[in-house]
């Protein structure tokens, strides 16, 4: 009887020598980032600081620092080297993709291949720096200046240049990490850092799992609940398995040149067009906004902005209202930026490429967009209810928002398109070196 489990791909990933390295490289250096994730920030008090972040949790404005959090893998909230994250890299790239779509200049340069994408990330990392020295200076004010508590041992100026000098470095190296393991390791360097710091915080969030279980007497949470949430689990992960996967296939026929003796083209294919073009770049961009103003909230007393905090509360239908249209809208606006149907259909056009009943030039373009604006309202839909299914969870089921944030949302989202990039790269190299990968072929019985 065969295993449930065929554990002989990832033995056979070790047989092969670059595949080891990689592997072994890539385990080394994210070690390197969770060890890193520890190591203080000088001249804070740690006891004051974890009582604030307790403080602050309890607070609307509080969803945010969750967010950044989430993403340091906890360094936020312990305010470590690697406090700030990845975060910064992040918006910085996020901001050059949109100026990239409106300043020609950034556009040009985009199109010239490996030399433009060279320059590009030359002026992300530019960025990366300039956006973490403004973060940490505003974080070491923030930490000087909360009432009611001594979180910093020595405030002033020399307080401020060694936060800055820290954060920034912790930022830049966290940066070549990534680079690094993008070179040298396997999958995508950044993508990896990122859920390796949402995979971090699953023991905390079975630990309070753990705590609403036992002791049997004084149990919060039924046998009956934890076997829907296992249900919900697994159906969340394959559903988001289904839409990071699908895709929309166009064919495309290339018509047939003869030069002199030779034949070109003739050939068929088609263009994959992704139902989920955003990812998770929509939940980001409609998190930060509706959280704005309870963030602003939590640090100036102004009773307008405490109104406006108390009207959109997490859980609140008007919360949820906003956010799921955020999120659509969000969702439309960044695959407007990075697919340009105009574009597409003038490469097709140039190669003698064209779709089987639409004329080549701005039909084919129409028809793309017309296409490409009925799918991605299919993957904003699902995104708006894998980015809202943890507030569902933890009102309905009430488990904390840690561990609900596991059936849903940004965390999710990553992970597993992280896990499935990642096992995709190593299925090339096992395949290259004619050993069967992770993912069955459906023919049997073949010599």
């Amino acid at each position: 009887m065969p295993s449930l489990v065929d554990l002989s791909p990832l033995v056979n990933a070790f047989k092969i020598p670059d595949l080891k390295r990689r592997l072994i490289i890539t385990g080394l250096l994210l070690a390197v980032y969770r060890i890193g994730c520890y190591v203080p920030t000088p001249g804070i008090d740690g006891g004051e600081l974890a009582r604030l972040f307790k403080q602050v949790s309890e607070t609307q404005g509080g969803a945010l620092f969750g967010i950044i959090n989430m993403f340091s893998g906890g360094a936020m909230e312990r305010l470590t080297i690697f406090a700030l994250g990845i975060m910064p890299y992040i918006s910085s790239s996020i901001i050059m993709q949109l100026l990239t779509a409106v300043i020609p200049a950034l556009e040009k340069l985009a199109k010239e291949g490996r030399a433009g994408y060279e320059k590009m990330n030359q002026i992300t990392r530019y960025g990366t720096v300039v956006l973490s020295i403004i973060q940490s200076y505003f974080i070491a004010l923030w930490l000087e200046h909360f009432q009611g508590f001594q979180i910093v041992m020595n405030p002033g100026l020399g307080f401020r240049i060694i936060t800055v000098l820290t954060l920034t470095t912790g930022t830049i190296f966290i940066m070549w990490l990534g680079e690094q393991i993008q070179e040298k390791g396997i999958g995508n360097g950044i993508s990896l850092i990122i859920a390796a710091g949402i995979i971090s915080r699953i023991p905390t969030a079975f630990n309070q799992l753990y705590a609403m279980i036992f002791p049997l007497s004084h149990r919060t949470i039924q046998p009956f609940t934890m076997i829907i949430m296992a249900v919900l689990l697994v159906g969340v992960v394959f559903s988001v398995i289904m839409i990071t996967q699908a895709i929309r296939k166009i064919p495309v026929q290339y018509a047939r040149r003869i030069v002199g003796r030779k034949i070109y083209g003739g050939a068929s294919t088609y263009i994959p067009l992704k139902v989920d073009q955003s990812g998770v770049i929509a939940i980001i961009f409609a998190q930060s906004i509706i959280l704005f103003p309870a963030t602003l909230a939590s640090f100036i007393p102004n009773p307008g902005f405490k109104n406006l905090a108390e009207n959109l509360v997490r859980g609140h239908f008007l919360y949820t209202a906003i956010y799921g249209l955020l999120i659509i809208f969000f969702c439309y606006f960044y695959t407007a930026i990075v697919f340009n149907p105009n574009d597409l259909a003038d490469d097709m056009k140039k190669h003698g490429g064209f779709i089987p009943g639409i004329r080549p030039g701005t039909p084919t373009a129409e028809f793309l967009d017309f296409v490409m604006t009925r799918i991605t309202l299919a993957g904003a839909l699902f995104i708006m209810v894998i980015a809202i299914f943890p507030d569902f969870i933890m009102a309905v089921l009430k488990v904390p928002y840690l561990v609900a944030s596991f059936f849903g949302g940004t965390g999710i989202l990553i992970t597993v398109g992280v896990m499935l990039d990642t096992l995709k790269q190593i299925e090339s190299h096992l395949l290259t070196h004619h050993y069967e990968g992770f993912i069955k072929s459906g023919i049997k019985g073949r010599k």
